[in-house]
């Protein structure tokens, strides 16, 4: 297949390709994706540089675990990627910050980076919370945040026990999906940190 042909194919065939090891494919993603990326990256930290390496990192992310997954909504998950390795040089270079402004062991950075990586996962599950239906949610809240069982729950709102069950099934069902599509961005934030 030539390279014109590559142009012409959509994103779910490229990454089909990608996924096989098609550097071809993968190029051609690049070069679809990169300069709304780096715009993308680039509005939110105002350095060109960063920008550009931030946008490099998602693609070599993508590249490194092109045999793991085919990725079947490709614009959407480098959007995701991208915003995700911004908030986190975000929340990095604020941290960094404060830790200069104070006296800091470096010894104490690895646990500032575990600190930033719990305290974006905490973050990240109260904004899905947040988005569940009324009852769903204060019925997560009360088993989760407030030690409540199941049956004083249910006393609580004056629901049957098994009513909370549900809630409480549907709530946890819609966390673990969420964390689930988030899993490919943590890889990312981890290359991006670590390597």
């Amino acid at each position: 297949m030539n390279r014109k042909m590559y142009r012409q194919l959509p994103d779910t065939e490229l990454a089909i390709l990608v996924s096989k090891g098609s550097a071809v494919a993968f190029r051609e993603l690049y070069e679809r994706y990169w300069d709304t990326l780096l715009q993308m990256a680039y509005q939110q930290i105002g350095d060109q540089y960063i920008a550009e390496e931030i946008v490099q990192d998602v693609f070599l992310g993508l590249w490194e675990r092109r045999h793991e997954h085919i990725i079947q909504q490709v614009r959407h998950y480098l959007a995701k990627a991208v915003k995700f390795a911004v908030f986190k040089h975000i929340l990095r270079e604020k941290r960094r910050k404060e830790l200069l402004s104070s006296n800091f062991s470096p010894h104490s950075i690895q646990d500032d980076e575990a600190f930033l990586e719990a305290r974006f996962l905490e973050e990240f599950i109260d904004r899905v919370v947040d988005s569940l239906p009324e009852k769903c949610r204060d019925v997560f809240q009360k088993s989760r945040y407030e030690g409540l069982a199941i049956p004083e729950i249910a006393c609580q709102l004056g629901v049957a026990q098994k009513t909370v069950e549900g809630h409480l099934t549907k709530a946890l069902k819609t966390i673990r999906l969420s964390l689930k599509s988030l899993l490919p961005n943590l890889m990312i934030a981890a290359i991006y940190f670590f390597h």
